[in-house]
Order: C-alpha cells, then structure tokens, then sequence
C-alpha cells in the first residue's frame, strides 16, 4: 500500500478515459483532477452545492462518450422548496483546461424535504442508461411510497428520462424510473461480469447489507432489516415468505459500507469478480467472494481510518479513499 496526497473530506474518484488523470471530488464542493505525477488541480464550473451532514458534492463518473466530447455525470445536494435533496447533473469536462461546462441537472430527489443524511446518489453507467442510488433521507416510509423516489435504486436514459423497459414503466410518473424499492442508504453500485446490478447498503444499528438488484424487486426498508432502530427498537428481520429480498450478505454489528466495486483486474487474478467494500465505521476493506448470485465474506482487512471510495485502476491496482479531513488516496498492488 502506498499513501499519496491528502484531500480534504473526498467522496469519489474515477478514472479518466483515455488519459493518465483522476478525478476526485471533495464533499465541501470542490472537484479536482490528480495527474500521474501527483500535481493536484482544482476544476473549474463545478456547480453550487448545499453542505451540511452528509450532503454535499457527491460522486463523478465518465460517460460512454468521453474519449470523444469528455461527458461526465455529477451528484451533489442542492437546496429548494421543502429542504433539500440530490441532484444529478450531466456536463463535459476539460482535462486540460481543468474546466466543467454546459452542465444541466437531468434528475433529482423528489421529494425534498428537511433533513441533511441519507442521500446516497452514487450513480453508475450500465451499456446505454444510467443507474443512480437513492436513500430514504432518513424518513423511512418514503423507501415503500411509489409517490417518491426516495429509498429507490432508478434506471434512467443517459439524458436522464425513465428507461423503457422498467419494472413500474406502466405506471407513469415518477414510479416510471425505479428498477427497485426499498431502500434505505445504498452507497455502492457495482455491475459483475455477468452484467448483474449489486448495490452495498448502509443498514440501521447492525444489518448493513450487499444486495443483488432484481427489477422489481423489494428489499423491505423499513419493513424489514437484519438490524435494529438506534436506540434498540425492533425490525422484523428478512424472513422467507415475507415478500422483500434479502441480501445476499450483510454485517451485524455494522461496518457502514461506503463503496462498491467488483474486481475486473490482471494484477488480482485470484480475486477476479470479487466484491471490495470500503467501511467507515468499520475502518475497513472487505472483500466478498462472489459466485454467481451467492456472496460470502472472506477476508476484512483493517485500514485503521473511514474508507470512503474504492475504484479499480486501467492497470488493475485497487485505489482507496480514506474519508475526513486529511483523508489520504492510497493505492493498493501485489506485494
């Protein structure tokens, strides 16, 4: 493991198509590109954010197009009638210039309301549509209301619109983009080789969970939960019968999962389709065998800090971000 540059409180990091750089943003609203050398510069254009609690700039990944016009999609919390909520914004960015432009927000919470905690917006590409996490802002109900996204993972077009083809599609509305409900804080979006659609998911006190996504499917917040309520009160745990899908693991007590990838790489070959969370409170990387649709915890390795984002390199090295202020980029090879 080699330690390199601290950020202040990072959120995500990708790699850029068809350049040497990294981009990382910093939850107070500041985006910067890291090149090979280590020299750190700050993006310019980068939209107003709203920051307080767990809001703020959120995640960043490249579009199917960015070799040829430099298409990104952000996340971040902004402001407005009833409080606050995440937004996704898509725009193109110049790596030489250091620039962001033309950014438009192409889909947003609905509702918002007061409240500054379970966002989630981690946002994933997937062929020719967009996949974006949605947390329950801390209301619960709102993760089984078909009136809101909230507590939903959705399945959008690239411009942003409800892909044909979803679960809810009939409906109309704004139950027109879910791929899946009941949700409570799904902070990690990962695709396996296969092309299926795993989500890691903060639980309550105890029952943080990785799940395998089935359209249409009901994971069962609040209804449902291998943990408890803070302060101890009951939640039915997953049962069969019960109608939700339960995970395919989950951790009691917690580990609070804040990232999600699955492992592609040459220089891991033994860990080839393998899950990595990034832990907070549990100061951790874990890795997850996975076969086929089963998961099974194998190894958890102590990071001594909050691990904030994990990504995987063009040349298969495992980046982390360590979260906080000070919060250090590490990169991670065989010994």
């Amino acid at each position: 493991m080699t330690e390199h540059e601290a950020f202040d409180e990072p959120w995500a990091l990708a790699f850029l198509p068809g350049t040497d750089t990294m981009a990382i943003t910093q939850r107070g609203g500041a985006l910067v590109l890291r090149d090979p050398d280590g020299a750190v510069r700050e993006v310019s254009g980068v939209p107003d954010v709203a920051v307080a609690g767990q809001g703020g700039l959120g995640d960043i990944i490249p579009g199917p197009t960015f070799d040829d016009d430099g298409t990104v999609y952000l996340s971040w919390v902004e402001r407005g009638d009833g409080g606050s909520g995440a937004v996704v914004g898509r725009g193109r960015l110049d790596v030489a210039g250091a620039a962001l432009t033309g950014v438009d927000v192409i889909w947003e919470q609905t509702p918002k309301v007061n409240g500054d905690g379970h966002f989630s917006h981690r946002l994933l590409i997937d062929g020719d549509h967009l996949v974006v996490s949605s947390g329950d802002r801390q209301k619960f109900d709102p993760a089984q209301d078909m009136g809101g996204n909230l507590g939903k993972i959705v399945r959008l077009t690239l411009d942003g619109a409800p892909a044909p083809g979803n679960p809810w599609a009939d409906e109309g509305g704004v139950a027109a983009q879910f791929w899946s409900i009941g949700h409570r804080n799904p902070l990690g979006l990962a695709l396996d080789a296969d092309g299926r659609l795993w989500a890691s998911e903060m639980g309550p006190q105890g029952g943080d969970e990785l799940n395998l996504i089935v359209a249409g499917a009901n994971y069962g917040w609040p209804e449902a939960s291998n943990g408890s309520h803070y302060g101890g009160g009951d939640i039915p745990d997953h049962a069969p019968g019960d109608g939700f899908e339960p995970p395919k693991a989950f951790w009691t007590p917690s580990v609070s999962p804040g990232s999600l990838l699955i492992y592609d790489g040459d220089l891991f070959p033994a860990w080839s389709g393998d899950a990595f969370l990034g832990a907070l409170s549990g100061e951790a990387l874990i890795r997850v065998d996975l076969e086929g649709e089963s998961a099974t915890v194998a190894e958890t390795w102590p990071m001594g800090a909050r691990i904030r984002a994990v990504a995987q390199a063009p040349d298969g090295a495992i980046w982390l971000l360590q979260d906080g202020d000070g919060g250090r980029l590490l990169e991670l090879r065989p010994a």
